[in-house]
């Protein structure tokens, strides 16, 4: 056999080599998109419209809420200050009243040491220092209960003297009590408006026989009123009035003549502005 050789030259190499090139070439995009697709279907699967979450929701609701809370904490604490400004200018006006009497009540107290100290000095600053004075309300109501205990004893007496029961003259007297008492009372605070009569710090003896008069005046009124309405007979009422008339007078003289005596409840009023 006769052997052949072929020899390859290099232009029938290059078609092959092309052909190579291009199954290469062609193979490539299959395998790529083969490698691709996967992600591309698995994204357009996942991609969703946008929709938001509760957690993001509760976020804007606390922020919110908060938002309010700061300006409710802001509305009530400006009216906190407003209530304190308020009682603040009230406590400085009382302030300034108080600031004023202090110094009023000095003032008055300075003046009354300095005419201490006169008067223990020798000097004499008027005529009748103590002539001016006034009762106080427990005095008066001390004087009006002691005298229409001795004033309804009295009246009992004659109650029972003139009317000979000791139930009429339980009801008179017992009518009698409260409301003289009361009145009496009265009369001694509207009397201790007035100085007249008054001296040396005691009620003169015509201020004490014209105070007997006026009441007596008055009660012989209130017990014949009382002795008519309770007794049902105006003969004995008038003669149980009558007795009252000229016995209580003279007592209630001398009751007024030893109260003139009594200091207790005495407030004398001393001149101090000098």
């Amino acid at each position: 056999m006769i052997a052949k050789t072929i020899t390859m030259t290099p232009s029938r190499l290059i078609p092959k080599t092309l052909i190579a090139i291009l199954a290469v070439s062609a193979a490539t995009p299959v395998w790529s998109f083969t490698a691709v697709s996967p992600t591309i279907r698995t994204s357009s699967t996942t991609i969703k419209p946008f929709i938001s979450s509760p957690t993001i929701r509760n976020v804007g609701l606390v922020r919110a809420s908060t938002a309010a809370g700061e300006n409710g904490d802001n509305n009530l604490t400006n009216r906190i200050i407003k209530q304190l400004e308020k009682e603040e200018a009230k406590m400085a006006k009382q302030k300034e009243r108080a600031v004023a009497k202090l110094n009023e009540v000095e003032e008055t107290l300075n003046q009354l040491q300095t005419k201490k100290q006169q008067y223990l000095n020798g000097s004499k600053l008027d005529s009748s220092p103590a002539a001016n004075f006034s009762e106080t309300t427990a005095r008066s109501a001390v004087k009006a209960l002691m005298w229409r205990v001795i004033a309804g004893s009295v009246t009992f007496i004659t109650s029972l003297k003139f009317s000979g029961s000791i139930a009429t003259a339980l009801s008179i007297v017992g009518s009698d009590f409260l409301s003289k008492s009361f009145t009496m009372f009265i009369g001694e605070r509207l009397m201790n408006k007035s100085q007249a009569g008054r001296k040396a710090g005691s009620d003169g003896a015509g201020r004490s026989l014209m105070k007997a008069l006026v009441w007596r005046l008055f009660a012989i009124c209130n017990t014949l009123t009382m002795a008519i309405f309770i007794a049902k007979d105006i003969s004995i009422a008038s003669k149980i009035a009558g007795s009252d008339a000229i016995f209580k007078t003279a007592l209630m003289f001398v009751y007024e003549r030893v109260w003139a005596k009594i200091e207790w409840g005495k407030e004398y009023q001393v001149e101090y502005n000098l």
